[in-house]
């Protein structure tokens, strides 16, 4: 099938690409949809360690910053909401075309900003892009590990955090280049031009439910979240986890890096990414190594709970040693945390349900990179980063805290319940 008889959903029958293609194996196809979920996300994240000089450049305040990145965000919750299920219907192959190409445009849009509202059209088309790719690709991994459920979730995860946490990292050594605001920017899209080349001449498989006749266009109206039976307390329990997880990741990517940067003196781009993408690194790694465990949940948001209250103490004793061990070990914990949650809820639900779970998850998951860090930018304005700072990290903790209270309270229910309840 082609990329435009996916578009108008024909039947694979009578398509008329005869065979032509890259007919590629399991294990490229693996490394292809991956590679397209991290790049997508180094892209979105790659200005981060550039705000501080285009707050300069276009003299925008600590609350513009978290604007251009709640934009982002909130398109990317938008689009779960709307087209999240798409895939299902037009093919997955197709999804992730799509998904480079409005990346691609909101890169060009927000390299050439002359101002806030250029920043934010840029960030939401971003956030367009990755909200196609999300549902997309992980419901592509768990086609193609139909009996390792539990890979499909980690390598998920994996492109996932590995992407926001290269993101900050790439975007600060390219911006110690000629053009600091726009050389990134060219860089990744030549990387993202260089996926799309086989996406395009790959040789898809059929989508899994495309609509007969003139009901095919009908399937992509928006849908309203909707879960199967039987996954609505492990659901709330992974979009809780994720709620908590990216608030620590929203703050991480815009105002904290600049915070640090000025409380510790650092002053080069790659150094902001650097600070940015601690929390990302340490939550990327884990993805890496061990089992997804339940019995791991309570501690890890204990865990996520000491690190994030230890990054407001570094601030405030402008101790480096001190946030670069609270940050990473706010992200590795956080990064237990979610795995585990992701996991539970991702082997619970059948494939043909994947993508339209794992969109609902990320509209609340998502939500915690938008709701707190707009929060964050007013109670800075009002009470400066500093003290706004504080109050986020300790506000954050307790959080954490309250939930790993509740995720215990809730396993030792269901140990009396016995395996029924």
């Amino acid at each position: 099938m082609t990329v435009f008889t996916e578009l108008t959903m024909r039947s694979a029958e009578g398509d008329d690409d005869g065979g032509r293609g890259w007919n590629a194996g399991p294990r490229a196809r693996l490394v292809l949809t991956m590679s397209t979920t991290a790049l997508l996300l180094v892209g979105a994240n790659l200005a981060t360690p550039l705000y501080p000089e285009l707050q300069e450049r276009l003299g925008l305040g600590p609350f513009a910053v978290t604007v251009a990145f709640s934009s982002y965000v909130l398109a990317l919750i938008a689009g779960l909401v709307l087209y999240g299920h798409w895939s299902d219907h037009i093919g997955r192959r197709t999804a992730l075309v799509l998904s480079v190409l409005v990346g691609l445009a909101g890169e060009i849009v927000f390299a050439t900003a002359g101002g806030l509202p250029g920043l934010v059209a840029g960030r939401a088309l971003q956030g367009a892009a990755v909200a196609m790719v999300t549902g997309a690709s992980s419901a592509a991994l768990r086609e193609l590990l139909p009996h390792r459920p539990e890979w499909a979730g980690r390598f998920t995860l994996l492109a996932s955090a590995g992407g926001v946490a290269a993101g900050p990292l790439l975007g600060g050594v390219l911006a110690l280049l000629p053009g600091p605001t726009t050389t990134p920017f060219v860089v990744h899209g030549a990387l993202l031009v260089a996926v799309l080349v086989p996406l395009w001449t790959l040789h898809a498989r059929p989508a899994i439910a495309p609509a007969p006749g003139p009901a095919a266009f009908r399937a992509l109206r928006p849908r309203r979240p909707a879960l199967p039976p039987g996954v609505r307390a492990r659901f709330q329990q992974a979009a809780a986890v994720g709620f908590l997880s990216f608030a620590l990741f929203g703050f991480s990517l815009s105002l904290a890096p600049g915070y640090f940067a000025r409380t510790l003196g650092v002053s080069s781009p790659a150094g902001i990414g650097a600070l940015a993408a601690l929390a990302l690194v340490g939550s990327a790694a884990v993805q890496l190594v061990g089992r997804a465990r339940v019995q791991a949940l309570p501690g890890a948001l204990v865990g996520m709970a000491l690190g994030t209250a230890l990054i407001g103490v570094a601030g405030a004793l402008s101790s480096l040693p001190l946030l670069c061990f609270a940050a990473l070990f706010a992200g590795a914990s956080q990064g237990v945390a979610f795995r585990t949650a992701f996991n539970e809820l991702s082997v619970a639900v059948a494939p043909v349900d994947n993508a339209q779970v794992v969109s609902a998850v990320y509209v609340v998951t998502y939500l915690g990179s938008a709701v707190p860090v707009l929060g964050l930018g007013v109670l800075a304005g009002a009470v400066g980063v500093p003290s706004s700072v504080h109050w986020f990290a300790g506000t954050l903790a307790a959080a954490c805290l309250l939930l790993a209270g509740a995720v215990r309270l809730r396993a030792r229910r269901g140990l009396r319940r016995g395996p029924q309840g």
